[in-house]
């Protein structure tokens, strides 16, 4: 990754189930607004990355951890002209909770209270779970993985709110919510939408950008290609996954799903078929 070359690999290893493992430079990649069904646990190396969160700009440099919890709207941009170079792990709501649980007294459901944290030693533990992976040591990649996440929780750890549906306008976008999910493929229009819900268009829009933190059609996108991640996952072609969640074509998607996750929809499918191809690995 020297000079001014982006690159990436965003890949899973059999030993560690569940959990995506990214390797990246970047300086010209900008992260639309996204979420993830995961946490994203982001050590960087170099550089600075900016990414919006909670309503500022937050900035993570040499040493520094980006931290996201589950499904929290957020982008990411280099801070500085050579861009950022990091290393990421994205465990499930079910392990982190699981860690929590066993290594800490965090109850509820555990999150991240700050979404930068500067830790070279954390960090360093997340680059070391990349490294393990790589190599195939499934001991040694269970093992950090889950020392780095108890570090983070005792150190920056918290019992995330639970979402509940009070208000008018939170029911209103969780109903609009099940309408896309249930129609993904062929979505009404916001005014169409809006009609069937018995509102209009633009209380709509306010309520969705209320509870989910960007509009019914951002939402749409970035749940597509959640969609397409799962159909990719389960050996299915990049360009019938496209159709299946909507999309066009495979170009189409090809342009969200890189400005998401960060690599081309076929690049994560090859690093998914090389884990199925490659069966278990003896230590």
């Amino acid at each position: 990754m020297a000079g001014g070359e982006e690159r990436a690999r965003h890949w899973r290893y059999e030993e560690l189930p569940g959990v995506d493992l990214l390797r990246a430079r970047y300086v010209e990649k900008r992260f639309v607004r996204h979420t993830h069904e995961e946490f994203v646990i982001a050590a960087i190396s170099s550089g600075v990355e900016v990414f919006h969160h909670g309503g500022s700009d937050q900035y993570a440099g040499s040493g520094a951890l980006a931290l996201v919890n589950p499904d929290t709207p957020h982008t990411g941009r280099a801070g500085v002209p050579e861009g950022w170079r990091y290393g990421a792990v994205y465990p499930s709501p079910d392990l982190v909770a699981d860690i929590a649980a066993e290594t800490t007294a965090l109850r509820g459901t555990p999150g991240f209270v700050s979404p930068v944290l500067h830790d070279p030693y954390a960090a360093g533990l997340v680059h070391e779970v990349l490294r393990a992976a790589e190599e195939g040591n499934p001991l040694a990649a269970d093992t950090l993985l889950r020392v780095a996440v108890t570090r983070l929780l005792r150190r920056n750890g918290g019992s995330l709110p639970r979402r509940t549906v009070r208000t008018a306008g939170a029911r209103l976008a969780a109903r609009a919510r099940a309408v896309l999910e249930e129609r993904m493929a062929e979505p009404p229009s916001l005014d169409r939408l809006a009609a069937e819900l018995g509102t209009g268009p633009f209380a709509l829009l306010r309520a969705f950008r209320e509870a989910y933190g960007m509009p019914p059609h951002t939402w749409l996108t970035d749940a597509r290609v959640r969609a397409a991640r799962r159909l990719l996952d389960a050996g299915v072609p990049p360009a019938e996954a496209a159709v299946a969640v909507g999309f066009t074509d495979q170009p189409h998607l090809g342009r969200h799903f890189t400005r998401i996750v960060g690599v081309p929809p076929g690049a994560y499918r090859r690093e998914r078929k090389n884990v199925q191809d490659s069966g278990p690995r003896a230590s």
